[in-house]
C-alpha cells in the first residue's frame, strides 16, 4: 500500500488539522512526520474546539492508529499537557498512540537556547516560536541529541546532563539578559518524561513497512507550510524541519516510490505568522478583514496572523516541490462579502515579469502583479452540496485549477469536520 501524504502548501495555518480529521476514517495510520510543539492543529466537532500541537490529528477517531514518526521532535512536557486533555475527554490513546524511538527530545534548555539566540538578533529576529525547536533539530543533526529510544536506557540522565550543562554555557555565550530556575523546569521536565516512559515506543520504520506489507492505508501527516521548508522555503524565516513531501520519507522511512496521493491544502487566500518576506500582504481595511472574519490568530502562540491576497506563483511553487496530486481550499466562507477579489499570478521582479519564485523575494525586489475576479456575496457556512455555491465561487474555483493544472476536489466554507464539501472526486 502506498503512503499518502497531506501537506499545507503555503506558511502554515492552512488548515490540516481539520482535513486530517475527515479523511481519518479513510486511513488505518495517521502519522506526524516532522516539526513540534510550534505545531497547532485546531479540530471542530460536535461543537467542541480542540488543538493538537504533536499529537496526530486522527486521535479523536476509534480503530486509528497515531504514530509520532522520527522526524518530529517531542517536548515531554506540552505532550503531557495533551494527554492530560485526552483524559479529560477519555479518550484511550494507550492503544491508539505510538512513538518512534528515533524522534528526538526537545529539552528544558532547548527552549532557552531558542530565546536566547532569538533576543540576540533584535530587529533582525525571525519570529521563533520560542518551543526550542531550532536547537534541537541543530543537536539532531549535530549528533547530540537525546532520541526517545535514549529514555529506555539505564544512563540517559547522565546524557541529559553532560548536554543541559552545554547549553547553558551556549546561553552565557550570547550575552543576552534570560531569566530562568533551571530546576524548576527540569522537575516538570523529569515528570513529564515518566509520563513519555509509560506510552509505546516503536521502531517505526519497520512498523510502517510491516503495515504497508499488511495492506493497511496510512495517511503521513505534515505540520507548518512547503514555504517555511528549512530548504525550500524563504530562508532563513522558515522552520527547522523539510515540510515538503520529502520530509515524509526521511521522517517516517518511506521510499519515495511508495508515495501515492499527494494532498495539497491552501487557504483561498494567503497569511503568514512571525518575520520573512510576504509579496502579497494587505495593510488596508481588506486584510483587516480577512484577519477578523477568519480569526487568523496563531493556534500556539496566539499571535496576529498577516494577511494578504492568493499568491499562485508561490502556490505553482509548492504544487511543484510536491508533486501535488489533489488540492484542497480552505476558508472559501472568509472571502465572502468583498465584491473584488484579487489573484497573484506573477511577480515583476527587478523591472522583468516572472512567474516563477526567484531566491529573494523581499519587497525592494518584487511586486505582485494581479488579476481581479468577481467576488460573491452568498455565506457559504450553512452549504453543504457542491451545487449550492455560488457561480462567483465555482469562477473562482476554476480559475485556480485552469492556472495551477491541478484539480481542487474539496473546499471547506468552515472550520467544522461537517463544513468540507467534495466539489469532485477522483
Amino acid at each position: 500500500m502506498a503512503v499518502d501524504l497531506l501537506l499545507g502548501l503555503q506558511w502554515g495555518d492552512e488548515g490540516k488539522g481539520k482535513i486530517v480529521d475527515v479523511f481519518t476514517s479513510k486511513y488505518d495510520i495517521i502519522a506526524r512526520f516532522q516539526g513540534g510543539p510550534n505545531a497547532g492543529h485546531t479540530l471542530v466537532f460536535n461543537g467542541q474546539k480542540h488543538v493538537l500541537h504533536t499529537i496526530p490529528s486522527g486521535i479523536f477517531h476509534d480503530n486509528t492508529v497515531n504514530l509520532v514518526g522520527n522526524g518530529v521532535v517531542i517536548d515531554p512536557v506540552i505532550f503531557k499537557k495533551e494527554l492530560d486533555k485526552l483524559d479529560e475527554q477519555n479518550v484511550d490513546y494507550k492503544t491508539s498512540l505510538i512513538i518512534s524511538r528515533k524522534a528526538h527530545i526537545i529539552l528544558p534548555t532547548h527552549r532557552l537556547l531558542d530565546a536566547a539566540s532569538e533576543a540576540s538578533k533584535g530587529k533582525a529576529k525571525i519570529g521563533s516560536t520560542l518551543k526550542g525547536i531550532g536547537p534541537t533539530y541543530m543537536d539532531k543533526t549535530g549528533r547530540n541529541g537525546i532520541r526517545v529510544g535514549d529514555i529506555e536506557l539505564s544512563d540517559w540522565k547522565e546524557k541529559y546532563r553532560a548536554l543541559a550543562d552545554k547549553h547553558e554555557a551556549m546561553i552565557d555565550f550570547y550575552n543576552v539578559d534570560i531569566q530562568y530556575d533551571l530546576k524548576e523546569l527540569e522537575e516538570e521536565f523529569f515528570a513529564a518524561i515518566e509520563t513519555l516512559q509509560s506510552l509505546q515506543f516503536i521502531d517505526s520504520e519497520e512498523y510502517i513497512h510491516q503495515s504497508q506489507t499488511e495492506g493497511k492505508s496510512i495517511l503521513a501527516e505534515g505540520a507548518q507550510g512547503s514555504l517555511l521548508d528549512i530548504d525550500f522555503g524563504t530562508y532563513p524565516f522558515v522552520t527547522s524541519s523539510n515540510t515538503t513531501a520529502a520530509g515524509a520519507c526521511t521522517g517516517l522511512g518511506v521510499a519515495p516510490r511508495q508515495i501515492g496521493d499527494v494532498f495539497g491544502i491552501f487557504k483561498a487566500y494567503t497569511t503568514r505568522v512571525g518575520s520573512g518576506p510576504f509579496p502579497t500582504e494587505l495593510f488596508d481595511e481588506d486584510g483587516e478583514t480577512m484577519g477578523r472574519v477568519g480569526h487568523e490568530f496563531g493556534a500556539t502562540t496566539g499571535r496576529r496572523r498577516r494577511c494578504g491576497w492568493l499568491d499562485l506563483v508561490a502556490l505553482r511553487y509548492a504544487c511543484q516541490v510536491n508533486g501535488v496530486t489533489q488540492l484542497i481550499m480552505m476558508k472559501g466562507d472568509v472571502l465572502s462579502g468583498f465584491d473584488t477579489l484579487k489573484v497573484c499570478t506573477s511577480y515583476n521582479y527587478k523591472g522583468e515579469e516572472i512567474t516563477h519564485l526567484p531566491y529573494n523575494i523581499e519587497a525592494e525586489n518584487v511586486t505582485p502583479v494581479y488579476t481581479e475576479l468577481k467576488g460573491w456575496s452568498e455565506d457559504l457556512t450553512e452549504m453543504t452540496e457542491a451545487s449550492q455555491l455560488p457561480k462567483e465561487f465555482n469562477d473562482y474555483v476554476e480559475y485556480l485549477e485552469d492556472q495551477l493544472n491541478i484539480p481542487i476536489t474539496i473546499v471547506s466554507v468552515g472550520p467544522d469536520r461537517k463544513q468540507t464539501i467534495v466539489r469532485k472526486t477522483i
